[in-house]
């Protein structure tokens, strides 16, 4: 690939990856407590993304176009997963009014291991099957009819770099010391404020994908 096309194909990404979605609001609602717990989630995202960019280097996307069930049936158990994900937060949200909100609260408590922020982090971008369409928009462009290999790995490699340096990037500014000891107190609001967007777009999610079956 030529530099302006990859510049091209990051600043693409760029866009869909900084609008509001369910990776974000995760990334920066978990840093917000624990800057750790925040780069375990960002692993996690990548993870999924390189799942989905892998399949559609190699043409799975196309599955979902003739055999739209699929793609119905990952949407009601992705929009579920979301959908438990969003009243979680709406809990802790709820616990966190309760208490009294310190800046000593021990906050990473609450978010259990970093692996369990992984889990999370790769099940909820995993739980969005429109990122394959999303994918095969962005990528066709660059894509010969019989992709070489190299070339497939290349693009591969560009996305997955895009995603760990600006999710990274993000996690480590949100989960800065300086930015943390500010938004302690924000903390309830920030997870009902995520909690309600999961929610939300997992009833989107769910809708999306009866309406596929029929």
């Amino acid at each position: 690939m030529e530099l302006n096309q990859i510049a091209t194909l990051v600043t693409l990404y760029l866009a869909g990856m900084i609008s509001p979605g369910p990776d974000i609001f995760l990334v920066m609602r978990v840093a917000t407590k624990s800057r750790k717990h925040g780069l375990a989630t960002v692993a996690g995202i990548v993870t999924g993304l390189a799942v989905w960019v892998t399949l559609t280097v190699t043409g799975a996307s196309a599955l979902l176009t003739a055999y739209p069930s699929i793609l119905s049936a990952i949407q009601l158990l992705g929009g579920a997963w979301i959908g438990y994900m969003g009243v979680q937060m709406l809990r802790e949200a709820r616990e966190q009014f309760k208490a009294d909100a310190r800046i000593d609260l021990k906050l990473e408590g609450v978010l259990g291991s970093p692996w369990r922020s992984y889990r999370q982090g790769l099940l909820t971008n995993l739980a969005n099957p429109k990122a394959l369409l999303y994918f095969a928009a962005v990528i066709a462009p660059f894509l010969p009819p019989n992709p070489s290999l190299g070339l497939s790995v290349e693009l591969i490699f560009v996305l997955l770099f895009t995603a760990l340096i600006g999710f990274g990037l993000i996690a480590l500014a949100v989960g800065s010391k300086f930015l943390r000891k500010r938004m302690v107190k924000a903390g309830p609001y920030i997870d009902g404020v995520a909690g309600a967007f999961f929610v939300f777009a997992a009833i989107a999610l769910m809708i999306a994908g009866i309406r596929g079956f029929f």
